[in-house]
């Protein structure tokens, strides 16, 4: 693991009629999920430490505190920016921001633990 405070990541998406509060169960409108726009947070982070991973390794999310500011209609482009903020050990700590043609639509913070993929899916699995 080769992760340090700076880097950062961004996920991008238009937001289409089965990412709405009304399509995902989140609400009763049509316009852009606020899970739809914690799963883009999360892509956001991913892809900031993706590079400082080594190849048995990822990393799993362990915490998300987020707000929704402003909602998006169906049809706009949607991005997430994420940014390393701090390191303790295996734990990654993000500031997330989401923003929409017209501005920002939500921010956040993130953790993420860095993990052994295949030991973390048979730890999962032997649940089974």
């Amino acid at each position: 693991m080769n992760i340090e405070i700076g880097m950062k990541g961004s996920a991008f998406t238009q937001a289409e009629r089965e990412d709405t509060a009304l399509e995902v169960g989140s609400g009763s409108l049509l316009v852009y999920a606020t899970p739809c726009m914690a799963a883009m947070m999360e892509a956001a982070a991913c892809d900031a430490v993706c590079d400082g991973l080594d190849e048995t390794e990822t990393s799993v999310g362990i915490e998300l505190s987020i707000r929704h500011t402003a909602a998006t209609p169906v049809g706009m482009e949607v991005r997430a920016e994420a940014e390393v903020t701090e390191v303790e050990g295996k734990i990654i700590t993000f500031s997330l921001t989401a923003y929409d043609e017209a501005g920002v639509i939500g921010t956040g913070t993130h953790k993420r633990a860095v993990v052994n993929a295949q030991r973390f899916l048979d730890k999962t699995y032997a649940k089974l």
